[in-house]
C-alpha cells in the first residue's frame, strides 16, 4: 500500500511569477525620478494614491462588509494633521505624512463607537454625514484657514524642486505597494481569516467564538490610519488643503466606482480597476458630462453582469489567482495522482 504524502501550499506558479514581476517593477519604479519626466511623475503619484485608497476601501468594504461613502472624512482628517504638525510644530512634512495616519486612526475610534451603532444603508449613510460633519467643522476653523483653506507652500520652500518631486514620488510608491502588501499579509493571517468570516456570516462567526466587534473595530481603525496617511499624501502633492478638497465626495465615489468594477473583495480588482479608470479618464476626461455618464453606465453594466467585477469573473472563469490567501493541500504522492485540493472559499472571492 503506498503512503499518501501531502504538503500545504499557499502559493501558486501564477502567484510567485507575478511576485517576481511586481518586485522588478517596484525596484525600476524606484530609479523612475532620476530618469523620467515630471508629468509622469506626477501621473503615478496619482494613480499610486487611488490604488492605495481603493485597497484601504475594499479592506473595509470587500473584505470586512463595511460599506462606507464616506472614506473622505479620513482623507480630510489626515490632510489637515498633516498641515497642523507642519506649520505648527514645525514636523517636516514628509515626516508628518504617517503621524496624520495616526491622528486619523484615533480619531476614528470614537466614530466607530457610534457608526456601529447602524447597520447595512444606515451605516453607509452615517459614514457620509461623519465626513459633511467634519467638514463643516473644519470650514469654520479659521486657524486653519476657515472655508478657503490653507497651504503649506512655506512649509517646503527650502526643498529643491527636484528633491521635493522625487521624495513625494517614493513616499507615493511606498504607500501604493505598501498597501498591497499588507492588505495581503493581513488576509493570509488568522484575523485576516476572521475578518472573511465575519463578513460572509456575523452569526456563524461568533459562534466558533469570533470576536465580531472587536474584528470590525480593527478593520475599521486600520483603513482609518491607511486612509489618513494618503489624504496626507495628496494634499502634500497639492501644498494647499481646503475643507470642500479634502472631503470631497468625489474621493468616496472614484475609489467606489475602481473597486466596482475591478472586483470586491479581491486584492486584484483595486489594481485591475486602478488601470482601467486611469485609461477611461485619459481618453474621455475632455468629454465633460459624458465622461461621468460613461463611468456611471459601466459601474452599473458590470454589477449586472460581472457582480464580482472583471478580477472575479477572470478568477471564477479561468482560477487566476495573483495574490492567493487561501492555503492548498498538495498530494506530493504517487505522482500519476497528483492534485491540489483548495480550502477555504472559490477562487472567485480570492480566499
Amino acid at each position: 500500500m503506498t503512503n499518501t504524502k501531502f504538503a500545504v501550499e499557499r502559493s501558486t506558479p501564477l502567484s510567485r511569477a507575478a511576485l517576481g514581476t511586481g518586485t522588478a517593477l517596484v525596484v525600476l519604479g524606484a530609479t523612475l525620478p532620476f530618469w523620467g519626466g515630471d508629468d509622469t511623475l506626477v501621473t503615478l503619484v496619482e494613480f499610486l494614491y487611488f490604488l492605495a485608497l481603493a485597497q484601504m476601501w475594499n479592506l473595509l468594504a470587500g473584505y470586512g462588509g463595511l460599506i462606507s461613502i464616506g472614506q473622505q472624512a479620513f482623507v480630510g482628517l489626515g490632510a489637515y494633521a498633516m498641515v497642523a504638525l507642519t506649520l505648527f510644530a514645525g514636523i517636516n512634512p514628509f515626516i508628518a505624512v504617517p503621524l496624520a495616519g495616526i491622528a486619523a486612526g484615533l480619531a476614528a475610534w470614537p466614530s466607530a463607537r457610534a457608526l456601529f451603532r447602524l447597520q447595512g444603508p444606515y451605516f453607509a449613510v452615517g459614514s457620509w454625514v461623519l465626513a459633511e460633519i467634519l467638514r463643516l467643522v473644519f470650514s469654520n476653523f479659521t486657524v486653519l484657514g476657515g472655508g478657503s483653506g490653507i497651504s503649506i507652500t512655506s512649509a517646503v520652500m527650502d526643498v529643491d524642486p527636484w528633491w521635493r518631486g522625487a521624495l513625494s514620488y517614493w513616499l507615493a510608491l511606498a504607500v501604493g505597494a505598501g498597501s498591497v502588501a499588507a492588505v495581503h499579509v493581513l488576509l493570509r493571517s488568522k484575523r485576516g481569516m476572521a475578518l472573511t468570516a465575519v463578513r460572509d456570516s456575523e452569526t456563524a462567526s461568533e459562534s466558533i467564538g469570533i470576536s465580531v466587534g472587536r474584528i470590525k473595530l480593527q478593520v475599521y481603525i486600520a483603513s482609518a490610519i491607511g486612509t489618513g496617511i494618503i489624504g496626507a499624501l495628496i494634499f502634500l502633492t497639492k501644498l494647499r488643503v481646503s475643507p470642500d478638497a479634502a472631503f470631497s465626495m468625489e474621493w468616496s465615489a472614484l475609489v467606489i466606482f475602481i473597486v466596482i468594477i475591478g472586483g470586491v473583495g479581491t486584492i486584484e480588482g483595486p489594481l485591475l480597476g486602478t488601470i482601467l479608470y486611469f485609461v477611461l479618464r485619459s481618453f474621455m476626461a475632455d468629454y465633460g458630462a459624458w465622461y461621468m455618464i460613461l463611468l456611471g453606465a459601466i459601474a452599473v453594466l458590470t454589477m449586472l453582469f460581472m457582480r464580482r467585477g472583471i478580477w472575479g469573473w477572470l478568477a471564477a472563469r479561468y482560477g487566476l489567482q495573483l495574490f492567493p490567501v487561501q492555503r492548498r493541500l498538495r498530494r506530493d504522492s504517487p505522482p500519476s495522482a497528483a492534485a491540489s485540493i483548495s480550502l477555504g472559499t472559490s477562487p472567485a472571492s480570492n480566499l
